[in-house]
């Protein structure tokens, strides 16, 4: 299980690194500020990347 959590850790942490590039490149301290916000890949991918790490590849949805 452990090989596992690392593959999604670190899956996590390379979208968190391109998303905090992309921000720092835009001179934004937040996506909510960016006017791609809705339509941005690099997000979408980022919000899957910290879906998929919190169920760990499991089906299912949240609920908050």
């Amino acid at each position: 299980m452990d090989n596992e959590k690392d593959k999604y850790e670190l899956a996590l942490a390379e979208k968190k690194k391109i998303l905090q590039e992309c921000q720092e490149k835009k001179e934004l301290k937040s996506c909510m500020d960016c006017e791609a916000l809705f339509e941005c890949e690099i997000r979408k991918t980022y919000v899957l990347a910290v879906y998929e790490s919190m169920n760990k590849g499991q089906s299912g949805g949240f609920e908050f």
